[in-house]
This record gives structure tokens, C-alpha cells and sequence, in this order.
């Protein structure tokens, strides 16, 4: 599997995880480029994602729906803040209701995607912070975790193929 390390610190609000890949760098940032590339691995693979609007401009937006096994749909956002191509990506992610309006009692998390070349492949790091302990462990518990580390670990498959 590709993750190679996940770390909850909540001293520092903050959840980390690395993978590494076997792929040039430009390769692994259309996996985030290419909204068709995305929706093939955002989202666990019980919950796969459907990208509606993807601008990777900052201010732009990607907005996304997951839908589960039973016909369930969860709606995502982000905001994006920056981007460097093919080397980073910052964003704010988020919850929004069925009509795709940001779900203000949910929290959103500050997201630092990092790619930088190694042994001729590439580790990808994705960082997210969050605004308060309260608002980490609610999202932990949600299943982020898990769920992050099911949505990477998919990578290696569409690298491959």
C-alpha cells in the first residue's frame, strides 16, 4: 500500500498522512488536476466521488458529491487558497447540505497537500489542521481517518493502470 505513515497529533491540531508512489510527480499531481483522475480516488471506495465543479485557481472551487452503497449522497467543498503546480496544493474542505450550501455547524479543515520527488517516485503529504480539539476529535470519529486512508490508498491502482 502506498500510505506509508498517518499521524494524529492533537496537541498541535493536526492529522498528516505520507504516501509514497512509484510515479513521476507530474503524474501523481493529475490524480489532483484532473477532476475526472479525482473522483476515481477521493472518497473511500465504498463511497466514491462524482466531481461537479473543479477550479484549481486561487479563490476557485472543487465541489463533489460522495455516494454510498445504499444510495446515500454527502456532499463536499473546498476553497481553494493556493496552488503550485506540480508541487502543492492548499485548501479549506468542508460539508455542504444536499443543495450544495456549506454546512456552517460542521467544522472544515485547512488543507496542505505537498509532492516533492523522491527516489524516482514521488511522496505525496497531506496535511490538515484544524480550528480547535474539539472539532479534530469530531472528525476523527466521523471516520476521516479511516477514510483518508482508504481514498490514497486507491492511488497505487490508477497510477498502475
Amino acid at each position: 500500500m502506498s500510505v506509508t505513515s498517518v499521524d494524529k497529533d492533537f496537541d498541535n491540531l493536526t492529522f498528516t498522512l505520507v504516501a509514497d508512489f512509484d510515479a513521476p510527480i507530474d503524474r501523481v499531481w493529475q490524480l489532483w488536476a484532473d477532476p475526472r483522475q479525482l473522483e476515481r480516488w477521493w472518497g473511500p471506495p465504498s463511497y466514491p466521488a462524482t466531481v461537479e465543479q473543479h477550479d484549481l485557481t486561487p479563490g476557485g472551487e472543487v465541489t463533489y458529491v460522495m455516494t454510498g452503497p445504499d444510495g446515500d449522497q454527502h456532499r463536499g467543498w473546498w476553497r481553494i487558497r493556493s496552488v503550485d503546480p506540480p508541487k502543492s496544493l492548499a485548501f479549506t474542505d468542508g460539508f455542504a447540505d444536499q443543495a450544495g450550501t456549506p454546512i456552517a455547524e460542521l467544522p472544515t479543515t485547512a488543507v496542505q497537500m505537498q509532492l516533492t520527488e523522491r527516489d524516482r517516485g514521488t511522496r505525496m503529504e497531506l496535511r490538515s489542521v484544524f480550528d480547535s480539539r474539539e472539532q479534530m476529535e469530531q472528525l476523527v470519529n466521523m471516520g476521516m481517518v479511516e477514510g483518508m486512508q482508504q481514498s490514497v490508498g486507491q492511488i497505487d491502482a490508477l497510477l498502475a493502470g
